[in-house]
């Protein structure tokens, strides 16, 4: 009779830890899969952010190349702004 009483309350104690394991588990793997969710996105943020500053990198590294071309083959320089006149167009 003690011998079953031992065995039945070592069966529910393993039951309820087991149940006690699998919620514990599935609620850090709730926290992880939220972790994640917000990683991708800011990975996602970060790749557009990357992409803008590429374009912007090869624009100005263009206008510099464009820039020095002009200066170099052309003695092109800019105008101070007092030599520059501005036209307006009719209205």
């Amino acid at each position: 009779m003690k011998n079953q009483f031992f065995i039945v309350a070592l069966l529910a104690g393993t039951v309820l830890a087991s149940g006690i394991g699998i919620v514990y588990t599935r609620h850090i793997n709730r926290q992880l899969f939220i972790q994640l969710q917000k990683l991708q996105a800011e990975r996602d943020n970060l790749d557009v952010e990357w992409e803008s500053l590429q374009l912007e990198q090869s624009t100005l590294v263009m206008d510099a190349a464009v820039e020095e071309k002009a200066r170099r083959r052309l003695n092109m320089i800019i105008p101070d702004p007092a030599e520059v006149f501005y036209i307006k167009p009719n209205e």
